[in-house]
């Protein structure tokens, strides 16, 4: 039997993904070591999202091989993923608008809506889990609105509810697809440092668009172009790689 690896959360090797005649991503390897920040940037098109969706399971490769912590994940249900400890985020808000914030978190801390539902008239009963969804309300700024309807926030607050949703699932990864999109510059510099706060034993990946952002945040950086991956490094590694520069980067943060 394979032992558990101990210094990788993730490991992608060699993975590929085909749509009919499109090859959305190629032979694209890495390693994420456990506690990381990783972000992953390029221009749109380059095979970021594909990889996530790939990661998460909602895509299945054509070729190669995804581990999670040392165990084969890469035919695994979004499911087990989840239930392995794998959370993330969506570009597009993926939240139950006509319930109030703790109950969101609260779901995401109960194992999610198909079974929850089922028992939330009910909720109320549950004390360890509404004590971890008010934590974790708190935890993402968001004690003060914890009893408001989702609809009603503000599209940066429900993005910092959108992070606490995945906390709430008590993860050992969190992916993050563009947290950052639609916010204003004051509500950028909320959701970083909210990020910034999440606790190390939390590995992180992150695709977002917003290098001040990225630089700020990432421990190593992660770049993919035409659905391959052409640099990987430091920050500070890749704002001085010339390739990186002439296909997305240009020269603002040489």
């Amino acid at each position: 039997m394979e032992k558990p690896d101990q210094q990788h959360a993730l490991t992608v090797k060699s993975v590929s993904k085909n749509f009919g005649g499109v090859r959305a991503m190629r032979s694209v390897s890495f390693d994420v070591p456990v506690g990381e920040r990783r972000a992953l940037i390029g221009p749109n098109g380059a095979g970021k999202t594909t990889l996530f969706n790939t990661i998460a399971g909602e895509l299945v490769p054509n070729e190669g091989s995804i581990s999670f912590f040392g165990i084969d994940i890469t035919r695994s249900s979004v499911q087990k993923r989840a239930n392995l400890g794998l959370g993330r985020t969506y570009q597009i808000s993926q939240l139950f608008l006509d319930l109030s914030v703790e109950e969101n978190l609260y779901l995401s801390g109960s194992g999610g809506a198909t079974k929850a539902f089922k028992f939330l008239g009910s909720w109320k009963k549950n004390k360890v889990e509404r004590d971890w969804a008010q934590e974790v309300a708190d935890q993402v700024g968001l004690k003060e609105y914890k009893n408001s309807t989702v609809s009603e926030l503000s599209h940066g607050l429900q993005r910092q509810l959108e992070v606490g949703m995945a906390i709430a699932m008590r993860p050992r990864l969190i992916m993050l697809d563009e947290p950052a999109a639609g916010l204003s510059p004051s509500e950028r510099i909320i959701l970083t440092d909210l990020i910034k706060k999440l606790p190390r034993d939390v590995t992180l990946i992150l695709i977002e668009h917003d290098m001040e952002i990225v630089l700020d945040i990432a421990d190593r950086i992660t770049v993919m172009y035409h659905g391959s991956v052409i640099a990987e490094g430091t920050p500070a590694e890749i704002r001085s790689n010339l390739e990186v520069q002439k296909v997305y980067l240009g020269s603002s943060y040489v």
